[in-house]
């Protein structure tokens, strides 16, 4: 938030959520690389994504992150599909809930996408398996 605002509650809600499901190192890293052009973007995505939607008590989080894999997917997003399969190490979404997940892309959103996800998730749990992924 701009030094001119006080941080919302919801904003608060959300970097809360924010750091539990994406780890502190990531949002650190975002935090630090933003600049005065980003900043309202990752001040939008902390209350909008993380405060409003990822932190209602619906779903649970390892729910959401299965259904957040399996969108990113359909929609092509390589970055956030990687991103995501890491944070199933904070969210409890097994590796047999991702390949379930990414069974339905490839159903309702075609072979392709699933299997280009796919492979990025296989390289995503090599990286974990080794400690390298944060």
């Amino acid at each position: 938030m701009s030094e001119l605002h006080q941080p919302s509650e919801r904003f608060q809600q959300g970097m809360a959520t924010r750091r539990a499901v994406l780890g502190d190192a990531h949002v650190d890293r975002a935090e630090a690389s933003s600049t005065p052009f980003d900043k309202p973007f990752q001040d939008l995505i902390t209350e909008a994504a993380w405060g409003h939607v990822w932190s209602r008590p619906t779903l649970t989080r390892r729910e959401r992150s299965i259904v957040t894999i399996a969108l990113l997917a359909a929609l092509g997003q390589d970055d956030e599909v990687a991103m995501h399969v890491r944070a199933t190490a904070n969210t409890g979404a097994s590796r047999d809930d991702i390949c379930e997940a990414l069974l339905h892309v490839a159903i309702y959103a075609g072979v392709p996408a699933a299997n280009h996800a796919i492979k990025i998730a296989k390289h995503v749990f090599e990286q974990m398996d080794a400690g390298k992924a944060t």
